[in-house]
């Protein structure tokens, strides 16, 4: 399926909350200043704080103490003053930097586990205008390969994923040709090649996983591991051509993913970035081996 049936890409997602609550704190403060705010008043002096209030203070609102500005205004709009700064730049990096993202379940194993946290670059793909996610400068496109983090299409309409984001690995680009059968990727009728790794070890969430089949998969420039079920082949495909903008992407846990072989392709503008790091790991238990770079 492909971006016509797609559902639409805006959902109130963490950036769009923080972008209203944005409007909200510059709205409620505009409206005190234009309304109600009297300079001639003398404001309520400010008490000075301790140092470890003041380091307290610098965590939560990226200064040291409160300004004299707002003093004795309600406490709504000192707040909403307060925050404005916070909020913003919490914004502006989450939209066109790194967003972090936690990984829900099994479907990237062995390369990412349940309870892994990435880092997602958001302009390795373009930089986009936050919330509704359109490309107003180009940077680069998803090579093969690439770890991508894109809004779900959603082509099937199912609530439970509206606004959902999903985490897989482009293994076809815009005019390539692909078929999966019998648990071998074919990439415009080349064979990809496979170096057996031996039986997979799980652990926590993973468990289930132990004695799959361990392989890398020589992916053009970007080998990486996957899984697969000794007992069953998973899902195949035959001869399926990716449409120009979008992206065939599956899961490196074969058996257990939901990608392309099931609903259809990712349109270029769900795309959210690509996924460059582990820099913490929490499921059963802290792993502190997880952090690093992803294959």
């Amino acid at each position: 399926m492909t971006i016509d049936r797609a559902q639409p890409f805006f959902a109130m997602d963490v950036v769009a909350f923080l972008a209203l609550f944005i409007m909200l704190a510059f709205v409620i403060v505009a409206i005190d200043r234009i309304f109600f705010y009297d300079s001639t008043i003398e404001k309520p002096k400010i008490k000075e704080y301790s140092l470890v209030r003041k380091i307290i203070y610098f965590i939560c609102f990226l200064k040291l103490h409160k300004s004299e500005k707002y003093a004795g205004r309600p406490k709504i709009v000192q707040w909403s003053a307060e925050f404005f700064p916070v909020l913003l730049l919490v914004f502006v990096f989450r939209s066109f930097i790194f967003e972090p993202f936690r990984i829900p379940s099994n479907s990237m194993m062995p390369t990412l586990l349940t309870g892994d946290f990435v880092l997602v670059n958001k302009f390795s793909y373009g930089i986009h205008v936050p919330v509704f996610n359109t490309k107003i400068i180009e940077l680069g496109e998803p090579d093969i390969g690439d770890v991508i983090v894109f809004r779900y299409p959603n082509y099937e309409n199912n609530s439970d994923y509206n606004g959902a984001d999903f985490i897989k690995r482009v293994v076809g680009l815009p005019g390539d040709t692909i078929s999966y059968s019998r648990d071998h990727l074919v990439v415009n009728d080349k064979k990809i090649l496979y170096k057996e790794l031996g039986n997979y070890l799980g652990f926590d969430s993973g468990i289930e996983m132990t004695g799959f089949k361990h392989r890398k998969e020589l992916l053009k420039d970007n080998p990486h591991d996957i899984l697969l079920d000794p007992n069953r082949y998973s899902r195949g495909v035959i001869d399926i051509q990716v449409p120009d903008g979008h992206y065939f992407v599956m899961g490196d846990n074969r058996s257990r993913s939901s990608d392309s072989r099931f609903w259809g392709f990712v349109p270029e503008g769900y795309l959210l970035g690509k996924a460059v790091g582990v820099w913490m790991h929490w499921d059963k238990s802290l792993k502190l081996d997880r952090i690093g770079g992803i294959e």
